[in-house]
């Protein structure tokens, strides 16, 4: 399987970043790309990968990257919270898919976080190369979210729900036992296989390294 990897440069307000990519595929083959936006926000691609499926069943080409400041794109934890915007994250899209060539011929994946980014993005960006957009697992809004999160907890016994809620509360969010808990909730709610696949927890890893962009957003 014909597979590339790269960096462009994203220009934001003066300075320069990187963002990573990698290819899975040929872009020349006559093929529309797919380009996929990965959850979070602030989690890398590295859960996505199994969709190079798609390119094994199909020959599409499909694009990964890391969104800015997480993965192997540039990382920059000394950035206010008002500097990560979806806007910002709409505009490193459109720079990588100039940088690619691909803008006036591509497909669009995205799952959770990435699904809320390319609706905002078709929405308001209103790209003329898009031909299909597909929406994963991505919640209408975030107060409906927060309001399905609560719901899942009310299932749990009292003690274990009081007791998330009390760290929450407390802010005790590194406690040994509210992260034992949470993955107990996660097990149940985001990924039932157990143990987790590679991937996905690489993919949660990358948020423990460097958490910026997900306590920014």
């Amino acid at each position: 399987m014909n597979t590339k990897t790269g960096t462009v440069e994203f220009n934001v307000g003066g300075e320069t970043y990187q963002t990573w990519y990698k290819i899975v595929g040929d872009l020349k083959s006559g093929k529309r790309p797919l380009v996929t936006l990965h959850g979070g926000p602030g989690m890398s691609h590295i859960y996505m990968i199994s969709h190079t499926e798609i390119q094994a069943l199909y020959g599409i080409p499909v694009i990964f990257y890391d969104q800015l400041g997480i993965g192997n794109s540039t990382h920059l934890r000394h950035k206010p919270s008002e500097f990560w915007t979806p806007e910002l994250f709409m505009d490193e899209l459109d720079n990588l898919l100039v940088r690619l060539g691909i803008e006036r011929d591509f497909d669009l994946l995205g799952h959770s976080w990435g699904g809320m980014l390319a609706a905002d993005y078709v929405a308001q960006r209103q790209p003329v190369g898009l031909h299909r957009l597909v929406i994963s697992s991505s919640p209408p809004s975030e107060q409906l979210w927060e309001e399905s999160m609560r719901g899942y907890l009310e299932a749990f016994p009292s003690g274990f729900k009081e007791m998330v809620l009390k760290h929450e509360r407390e802010g005790t969010f590194e406690s040994p036992e509210y992260k034992a808990a949470i993955q107990v909730f996660l097990n149940k709610h985001t990924c039932q296989t157990v143990p987790w696949p590679e991937e996905l927890v690489a993919s949660f890893v990358s948020v423990e390294e460097d958490p910026t962009v997900s306590n920014a957003m």
